[in-house]
């Protein structure tokens, strides 16, 4: 009985193991003040999903405690080693809110367009959308990339995070999860039975 439900529960681990090793198209950065370049002591942290689905950039950002309000948010990128240094911004987060010490951002950006994109970053990676948006999902995917919140009181930057690759089981992922959770729910009502 217990080899049974220990080769369940490893079936339904190797499941979700194998839907995470798939190509991303989401990923996390948590923002703080020691994560800026230089690093500060600001209390302040935040939390950004950002989605990719074709040529879609779908943004979450949530924020809090910042010393001081907002001024401008985007994705900068990229740097020349994995999780360190400054690059220029690539993308703004346009409608942004500015002024405030806490909030939440959701925005969609079309990536498809010239304007989605800082006319800096545009013109040094090919002067269109889609070389820009190549060299940003190479970069992300590099994790030379980063969510930046900059703030009255620290102009170049309060808090930053680095984007990284949020995995997402695939479909038959969570499938192999319910036929282990099913087979686990069998075995112990059996067992009681």
């Amino acid at each position: 009985m217990k080899k049974v439900l220990s080769i369940l529960a490893l079936a339904t681990t190797a499941a979700f193991a194998a839907g995470g090793a798939q190509a991303q198209t989401t990923f996390r950065a948590v923002e703080a003040g020691p994560l800026e370049n230089p690093p500060n002591a600001s209390p302040g942290w935040g939390l950004t999903q950002i989605d990719i689905a074709g040529t879609k950039m779908f943004v979450d950002a949530r924020f809090r405690d910042l010393l001081g309000a907002t001024t401008e948010a985007h994705v900068h990128c990229c740097t020349s080693t994995a999780f360190t240094g400054n690059a220029p911004i690539a993308v703004p987060f346009t409608s942004f809110p500015t002024g405030v010490h806490a909030s939440q951002y959701t925005n969609g950006l079309d990536l498809a367009l010239d304007t989605s994109f800082e006319s800096g970053f545009l013109s040094s990676n090919g002067g269109t959308a889609s070389s820009a948006m190549s060299a940003l999902m190479t970069g992300i995917k590099a994790n030379e990339a980063y969510v930046n919140i900059h703030t009255s009181d620290k102009p170049a930057g309060e808090i930053r995070g680095w984007l990284v690759a949020a995995p997402i089981p695939e479909p038959a992922s969570w499938a192999m999860l319910g036929i282990g959770l099913a087979g686990l729910g069998f075995m112990a009502r059996r067992r009681v039975g």
